[in-house]
């Protein structure tokens, strides 16, 4: 399987490529972002991209590929929903429609976040884009779309949050999260089993499309 990552240097995206480059199964890795990992491997290539808006000089590079795991994502702390939307829904879409065009037998897998709303006219403002963008993705042309909502993750393996605010929490709560995962572990994810999730239903599927954090547990666990 080919696979093509956006946000590798984020949180999520740096468990999913490390998943990716550790599984037999994935052959070809190639991250599109601002910046490259810090990563090396054989089957590793990165690709700078300065606007995540425009892949139109981009098909020879972007063509060839089974999955693309999307992780790119922001806050929207102190957003208004027209600023937040353009780097939610805006940018996810530029690259959705240009892969949907170039690879139509690609599973494409999105990640969301627990709470989003799909009847997109609630009152939570983030919940709303994220649903308009999960439901755009939906009717794309791809051989399959998942939307992955996780609530809590842990990072494992070293892996940090590029948010200095969010890595402190990480730092302070990462003895609880890791109790409170033995005790709930269908309730809280781990970048590890995010990333095994990705793979198992870009390779094999799953029932639903929109995979909660139960969905994610059960995915890697039978992947």
């Amino acid at each position: 399987m080919n696979v093509i990552i956006f946000g590798a240097t984020g949180m999520v995206g740096q468990g999913v490529l490390r998943e990716c480059l550790l599984d037999a199964r994935v052959t070809r890795v190639l991250t599109v972002g601002r910046q490259a990992t810090e990563q090396h491997d054989p089957k590793l290539e990165q690709y700078v991209q300065p606007s995540l808006f425009d892949y139109s000089e981009l098909d020879d590079l972007l063509s060839g590929y089974d999955a693309c795991f999307f992780c790119l994502g922001v806050s929207s702390a102190r957003m208004n929903e027209r600023d937040y939307a353009r780097l939610t829904y805006t940018l996810t879409l530029a690259a959705a429609e240009t892969l949907a065009r170039l690879n139509p037998a690609m599973t494409f897998v999105y990640v969301s976040g627990a709470g989003t709303d799909s009847t997109e006219h609630g009152r939570s403002m983030w919940a709303r884009v994220k649903g308009r963008t999960e439901n755009a993705l939906l009717g794309l042309p791809f051989k399959a779309a998942y939307m992955f909502r996780p609530g809590a993750i842990q990072p494992l393996h070293g892996i940090r949050s590029k948010t200095a605010l969010y890595q402190t929490l990480y730092t302070i709560t990462g003895p609880l999260i890791g109790v409170l995962r033995a005790l709930f572990p269908e309730r809280i994810s781990t970048t590890e089993q995010v990333g095994k999730a990705m793979i198992a239903v870009a390779l094999h599927g799953y029932p639903t499309h929109i995979l909660e954090s139960a969905d994610i547990y059960r995915a890697q666990r039978d992947g």
